[in-house]
């Protein structure tokens, strides 16, 4: 039996967007900035591509500018707001952030930015108040995860972004995690840019998107044709677009069923860990993903059980989970997640993520917590053993 439970770190592409694929690698394979039919063609295909992404948010088609997947979006919002300002100025982020957005946090520091990390709760939370306090008359960018992949936590997004625009300062979200599985409307939502994955949704790899509200300035990172609005230059790649798109819209469709079901599968997981006590639920339980599920693993007369050392044993029992996110499981440092939220360093090697999608059913849940529990018991025997 085979059991997928990372879909936070990807999803399998569906077929309808596969076949979208297919037609525009076949049919549309101009490019799209020529002018003659060929071109006309792909150009069709991509402004369809971008309604049907601008329609998941609820935004304007012009506020859509793609990309190659989710990381060059968050580098796009702040590395292209950075380059609007001819002397460095403040930055706030959360302590919590995909690295996506800490790494060119980071590197805008060398360049003589301030930046300021805004602390965490124990369950990943950031206080409106800590971003009061934060925000300096220099802060011209705030930039906080919506929905925290490693540990499921939802960031109070509308209450953040709207104190961030009080004060003038442009807004950014990554929502890479929550776009297909909750509601995103930018209409209501105060955002100002907004990152966009499509292998988060079902679309292919190598595609994403910014939302960057009318109005909002940024710098281009790459310069060549002046596609995308200007904004990120090169040929589109058309036929991850369209797949990009069909993905979007689908997800749009399936929504309100979607999300419900998400919660009572995660919700049941949940229920059937629990009388494992020292298997400790992290993140928040209430504000959280609707399809995320993620513990710190018990301990063996004070030896704790890797994250690594369980993803292993449940894949040889046919299922695959994650040891926190997917872009830090190979490492064998802290997650600096768990450690932001207050975690000592050796805890902060345990984190386990399982995390469900369209495919996952009721089955599934109740054979991995089988699962869980019998790996747990062995692995704790073990080590007691060679104590």
């Amino acid at each position: 039996m085979q059991i997928y439970l990372d879909y936070s770190a990807t999803t399998p592409p569906c077929a309808e967007a596969i076949a979208a694929m297919q037609a525009a690698m076949q049919q549309s394979w101009g490019n799209p900035s020529s002018l003659h039919h060929w071109g006309n063609r792909a150009a069709t295909v991509l402004e369809r591509s971008r309604l049907q992404v601008a329609s998941l948010l609820n935004a304007p088609a012009e506020s859509i500018v793609f990309t190659a997947g989710g990381t060059e979006a968050d580098n796009l919002a702040l590395m292209g707001m950075a380059q609007r300002y001819r002397r460095p100025r403040h930055l706030i982020i959360s302590s919590v952030e995909h690295s996506a957005v800490s790494e060119p946090a980071r590197l805008l520091e060398t360049q003589g930015w301030q930046v300021t990390r805004l602390p965490v709760d124990r369950q990943g939370r950031v206080q409106p108040a800590a971003l009061s306090a934060a925000l300096q008359p220099e802060t011209v960018l705030v930039s906080i995860i919506y929905g925290q992949s490693e540990v499921g936590t939802l960031q109070p997004i509308a209450e953040l972004g709207a104190i961030a625009q009080r004060h003038g300062a442009i807004f950014h979200t990554d929502a890479v995690q929550v776009a297909g599985r909750l509601p995103l409307d930018v209409q209501q939502l105060p955002v100002d840019l907004l990152s966009l994955s499509s292998h988060k949704i079902y679309g292919p790899q190598g595609a994403g998107a910014l939302y960057v509200r009318p109005g909002t300035e940024l710098i281009a990172l790459l310069n060549g044709g002046g596609q995308e609005f200007k904004l990120r230059s090169g040929t589109q790649a058309v036929p991850n677009l369209a797949g990009f798109g069909v993905a979007a819209e689908l997800a749009a469709q399936s929504l309100p069923q979607e999300t419900q079901r998400l919660i009572r599968l995660r919700d049941r997981l949940f229920a059937q860990l629990a009388d494992i006590p020292e298997l400790a639920p992290t993140g928040d339980r209430q504000q959280r993903l609707p399809h995320h599920v993620s513990f710190c693993l018990p301990t063996a007369d004070g030896e704790q059980v890797s994250g690594k050392t369980l993803v292993r044993q449940m894949n040889l029992a046919g299922i695959g989970i994650s040891a926190g996110s997917a872009c830090h499981s190979g490492k064998l440092t802290p997650s600096p997640i768990l450690k932001a939220m207050g975690y000592g360093d050796r805890t902060a090697k345990t984190g386990i993520r399982l995390t469900l999608g369209r495919e996952t059913t009721e089955a599934d849940i109740d054979w991995t917590a089988q699962a869980l529990k019998q790996i747990l018991q062995r692995t704790l025997a073990a080590r007691l053993v060679r104590v």
